[in-house]
């Protein structure tokens, strides 16, 4: 399971969105989110569901790459749906059984509830997939500059936030390597009870914080030895521009919003 996640990945390749400016990427990734959670018909999602679904296609990231990136919540999907089906009531009845009720509205909010938590992913791993670690935080230093007038160090601050994800990919290989090592010697880490799994995983976590601290002070002592004094006076070699492509990304994505609040007009609300 600790393999197939895939947050902070990025996908080579040569596709539109890969050569979208990362700034208009950061921010439309952003609007759909938001604008995710004001989906309340099935009609508004679908069309949100089918905009995913051509980003995918114009991306170039393989299907196969996309479900890894859903595998790893299937648990929470199911969970939440679970809850949705137990809780929600209202619409015709299928099944009761005491104080258990199975209705029409539980299952469509379940269902509703589920492709929303899908889409969250799919859009933000996309963004992910098709920006470097490097371009992402330049457009995140970009987009946060305004926050400079405040004294706060921006550059610092995005730096931050990319390595941070840059290194998920990273922790994640070192888990699996631990666990094998650790499996191999004989450990049972996926036997037992809720609290024989903890005491398991204790020597997991102890080689992983000694490694991860490792890294950070072998990445801290190159970047002093190349000088690095954060972004004043720091040049770049590519320039960010904004090109026809990020517009026409930017009208489609405001066509689609605007086709949410038109279609949970006029059809019915599920939550």
């Amino acid at each position: 399971m600790i393999s197939e996640i895939t947050i902070g990945q990025y996908y080579t390749g040569d596709s539109l969105l890969h050569r979208m400016d990362p700034r208009m990427k950061f921010d439309l990734t952003f609007l759909l989110v938001v604008f995710v959670f004001a989906c309340k018909s099935f009609f508004s999602l679908a069309l949100v569901a089918m905009f995913t679904l051509v980003a995918i296609l114009f991306s170039s990231v393989p299907l196969k790459m996309i479900l890894r990136s859903i595998k790893p919540i299937v648990i929470i999907i199911l969970f939440t749906a679970v809850l949705n089906i137990i809780y929600t009531t209202g619409g015709e009845t299928y099944f009761k059984w005491r104080s258990i009720e199975i209705t029409e509205k539980g299952i469509n909010t379940a269902i509703f509830m589920a492709v929303r938590i899908i889409l969250l992913v799919v859009i933000s791993s996309l963004l992910t997939y098709t920006t470097t670690p490097t371009s992402l935080t330049d457009a995140i230093e970009r987009l946060l500059s305004p926050l400079s007038v405040f004294h706060i160090k921006v550059h610092t601050l995005a730096m931050m936030m990319t390595l941070a994800l840059r290194f998920i990919p990273t922790l994640i290989e070192e888990i699996d390597r631990i666990m094998n090592a650790q499996k191999a010697r004989g450990a049972e880490l996926e036997t037992g009870g809720l609290i024989a799994r903890s005491k398991a995983l204790v020597p997991v976590f102890i080689p992983l914080m000694v490694s991860s601290f490792r890294r950070a002070y072998e990445l801290a002592f190159a970047m002093t030895c190349r000088c690095y004094t954060g972004g004043e006076g720091r040049t770049r070699m590519k320039q960010m521009k904004l090109r026809a492509r990020d517009f026409l990304a930017l009208f489609t994505v405001i066509a689609v919003i605007a086709g949410i609040f038109v279609l949970n007009h006029f059809f019915e609300a599920v939550i």
